[in-house]
């Protein structure tokens, strides 16, 4: 196993058990099967990801790998990508709180709905992987980059933000929270400011990128924005 391998599973791992610690602490028990359910699903499907860009594309997987705040290079990203990551931490830590306290219960078949979402997500997400192996956790052009505009890459600027969005509001249904849907916004205007500055930063510094734009008119979810 060489050392990139080794990176993703131990990042692998000790995310694992930091959204274990995330869900299980705030909701006081293990008696919880919505988040069991949850991590099954979520870690399966970052697993399936993570094993297909180590046998097929490590660059790709080398660049996810460096992700967060400390990360990004342009101060706003910093910024955006701390909003980012809070939002995303009360989507699973506010969900737990309500399980708890059965603030706002969901019935059975929407947790799975909501878990349905987040494979639908992730799937949608594992496709642009395929097509784009520019596509960094970070905002940065890589030294041979071009322009990406086939495949999901013909409906949207942002197809895997748009595949994010069922994974994200999957997660609070799925988690056993109707009141957890209401955390999206917090995420989606982060999500939104995100693309917009990292548009400004294609074109400015990507050939060929802003004609991609005058050509695919959506940013985010097709015939709406």
């Amino acid at each position: 196993m060489n050392n990139l391998n080794i990176r993703a599973l131990r990042s692998s791992l000790l995310g694992t058990a930091t959204m274990a610690a995330l869900l299980f602490i705030p909701a006081g028990t293990l008696d919880y099967w919505q988040a069991w359910l949850f991590m099954a699903v979520f870690v399966v499907a970052t697993t399936a990801i993570t094993v297909y860009l180590a046998m097929k594309d490590p660059k790709l997987l080398e660049r996810r790998m460096r992700a967060g705040p400390t990360a990004e290079k342009e101060p706003a990203q910093k910024i955006i990508m701390f909003f980012a990551m809070t939002g995303f931490l009360a989507l699973l830590i506010f969900p737990a709180l309500d399980h708890r306290f059965a603030w706002s219960p969901v019935p059975t078949y929407l947790s799975f709905a909501g878990d349905a979402l987040i494979a639908v997500g992730f799937f949608l997400v594992f496709i642009v992987l395929k097509v784009n192996t520019y596509g960094a956790s970070t905002i940065q052009i890589a030294e041979d980059q071009v322009v990406i505009s086939t495949g999901p890459y013909a409906l949207v600027r942002h197809p895997m933000y748009c595949g994010a969005l069922p994974l994200l509001i999957g997660i609070p249904l799925a988690l056993d929270s109707w009141w957890g849907l209401f955390v999206l916004v917090l995420v989606v205007p982060a999500i939104m400011w995100r693309l917009l500055d990292e548009e400004k930063f294609l074109q400015k510094n990507l050939e060929g990128y802003a004609d991609y734009c005058q050509k695919v008119r959506y940013h985010l979810v097709p015939f709406i924005w």
